[in-house]
């Protein structure tokens, strides 16, 4: 069963792929791709004409600002996919550069350059010595400029070469895929540079903004921007993207494995209030697939229903005793007759009919599921304030909490009931507003009354026939995964206590014998790093440092062997004095130590307990 259950991870793992989520990400980017598709051709039709008008425009590097959102970590398959899509459509030349990888100007030409022309640029003296004998495509760092780029593009752009978009001239693209990031010094420097060979380069830029528009003005002054024609691109929003994703791919009943309430409350939380990150998001439920698989015996039994059905019958006699053990399997067995409830806990041969039985409902409950949620979410999204929520995914959990008319008329005639007893004036006054309503309900309809309500009590009955919990329908936690806790304990990491642990015991992290201990001190021969944080533990709010030092170097000593009878056991040596030093510059930088005004030889305690 283990070798069927890592079978199946298998097939579903590709649904939730990297891959696939390329995929809809760019089905979600077409519109503005294809904008900037257009825009970049656009410009380098204007640079051919001949006219006054075009002649102005041609002075101008046209940029095109390209508003991703702050869901970062998506921002890389974004301009993978534009990249890709210029050089099929539009220019061979195009270069993609990042703010980490420019911290000068002459590191952002040598980018740009290489990337451009496909070659090795040597900036610096010492590594052009270095690099020169090894490497035949090398360019010295006195050719590192747009004058060799103007050059290496007249060459390559002569007069009868023809590019994959038809034209002589395409344009050269730069993108700038994190604008925020690069710094501004730089970024002004290297557009006045590009400014002075616009009419040798058809230079086209494209600025990868997060946050606003307004970035442009705060980084560029008017005398750098006014060299640039500025157009806005503003793609869809990241909670439009994961509407998208779980439409495809959770409120879909070809994939079954699924989640539940909670879990899918994590994921959700972690997106809306960490990184809005659509490819994390997916990172969360290939999580959530993998735990389900690897801890749920069961899971054999998620996947196509006639393999489902098969799975049934090899099941061995303790995963029918798991089956048995399952909550919504007992809410199940307590429902049936006395014989029935023996049968099914003793009976195995009869406990699989009953179980293939289940499995049939379960997918036909998914496959009615789904198609009724989806027409819920279309006939209330549109009420005003939205009480059922704006996404479907808020209506997911929605039909387990909503009450149903009859519910709602039995509690109002126990309000009524309550309001007779009552000799309050207002009280009275509330019942007969209550009595009032229901008078009006006994009284004639007219036509379309009486067809409103017919469509309403239609759509009641379906929502309560076919939109009930997950959790009340049997043998659910075999394609249901449900331990939120699993998940939010490995997307919401807690460094501080990961770090606390690895610092009181180090051995389960280094595996070295020397480390054990039995009554949770450390080792004389642990890491500086741990000696100094348990001594740390061992003092109040301030530590005086030269009384830290003594200690460690007590312990430091016993850890070389050294005679404690000797004069020199626990003194205080250079070598002693610097890893000390360097412990605590650590423990400084990992927060649990702050210098302060009060002593200038203490420093403060961060940490207390757990915390």
């Amino acid at each position: 069963m283990g070798e069927i259950r890592e079978c199946l991870y298998k097939i579903c793992l590709p649904e939730l792929s990297e891959v696939r989520t390329d995929v809809l990400q760019d089905e979600l980017n077409r519109t503005i791709l294809d904008s900037l598709l257009d825009f970049t051709r656009k410009c380098s039709s204007t640079r051919q004409n001949s006219d006054w008008t075009s002649q102005m425009r041609a002075s101008e590097i046209p940029t095109a600002a390209l508003m991703l959102g702050v869901n970062v970590p998506d921002h890389d398959m974004t301009f993978q996919s534009l990249s890709d899509m210029l050089k099929q459509s539009v220019s061979p030349h195009v270069a993609s550069v990042q703010a980490k990888e420019c911290g000068a100007l002459k590191h952002l030409m040598k980018k740009v350059l290489e990337r451009l022309m496909d070659t090795v640029v040597v900036v610096d003296d010492e590594d052009e010595e270095e690099n020169v004998e090894t490497s035949p495509r090398v360019h010295r760092s006195m050719h590192c400029s747009l004058g060799i780029l103007c050059d290496w593009y007249t060459a390559r752009t002569k007069v009868g070469a023809q590019t994959t978009a038809g034209q002589q001239q395409p344009p050269v693209v730069i993108i700038f895929k994190d604008l925020e990031a690069f710094n501004p010094r730089v970024l002004q420097d290297f557009i006045l540079i590009c400014s002075q060979y616009i009419d040798r380069l058809p230079l086209t830029f494209i600025f990868g903004i997060a946050t606003s528009p307004s970035t442009i003005q705060h980084m560029l002054p008017h005398s750098v921007s006014s060299l640039l024609c500025i157009e806005l691109f503003q793609s869809l929003s990241c909670t439009q993207h994961l509407a998208t994703v779980i439409d495809k791919l959770i409120l879909a009943s070809r994939i079954h494995f699924k989640l539940n309430g909670k879990v899918m409350q994590v994921l959700i939380g972690v997106f809306l209030y960490h990184d809005f990150s659509v490819r994390n998001f997916i990172k969360g439920l290939q999580l959530a697939l993998l735990e389900h698989f690897h801890s749920q015996p069961l899971s054999v039994l998620c996947c196509k229903k006639k393999q489902a059905l098969f799975n049934v019958t090899q099941l061995s006699k303790p995963n029918l005793d798991r089956i048995r053990q399952l909550p919504s399997f007992k809410r199940y067995v307590e429902k049936q007759e006395a014989q029935e409830q023996v049968n099914l806990m003793t009976d195995d041969s009869h406990l699989k009919e009953v179980c293939q039985q289940l499995i049939k409902d379960l997918h036909k409950y998914h496959k009615n599921y789904y198609p009724i949620l989806r027409c819920l979410h279309t006939l209330t999204s549109s009420l005003p304030r939205y009480p059922l929520g704006k996404q479907a995914r808020v209506l997911m959990c929605f039909p387990s909490r909503m009450l149903a008319k009859g519910e709602m008329v039995s509690l109002l005639q126990k309000c009524v009931e309550i309001l007779q007893l009552s000799k309050s004036k207002k009280m009275k006054n509330a019942l007969t507003l209550l009595e009032m309503n229901e008078s009006r309900r006994a009284k004639r309809l007219s036509p379309f009354e009486n067809l409103r309500n017919e469509a309403l009590e239609f759509i009641d009955n379906l929502v309560k026939s076919h939109l009930s919990p997950p959790e009340s329908q049997p043998l659910y936690e075999v394609c249901y995964y449900s331990s939120s806790a699993t998940v939010r304990r490995h997307l919401n990491a807690t460094p501080r206590t990961s770090i606390q642990a690895a610092l009181s015991n180090p051995y389960y992290y280094l595996q070295n014998d020397s480390l054990k201990s039995e009554d949770g001190t450390v080792s004389n021969t642990a890491p500086d790093i741990c000696i100094a944080y348990k001594l740390h533990l061992e003092c109040g709010r301030l530590i005086n440092l030269y009384d830290w030092l003594e200690a460690y170097s007590t312990v430091v000593s016993a850890a070389e062997g050294n005679d404690q009878d000797s004069e020199n056991f626990g003194k205080v040596d250079e070598v002693k004095h610097a890893r000390f030093i360097r412990a605590v510059s650590a423990l400084e930088f990992l927060g649990f130590i702050k210098s302060t005004k009060q002593k200038t030889d203490h420093v403060a305690r961060l940490t207390w307990g757990g915390c």
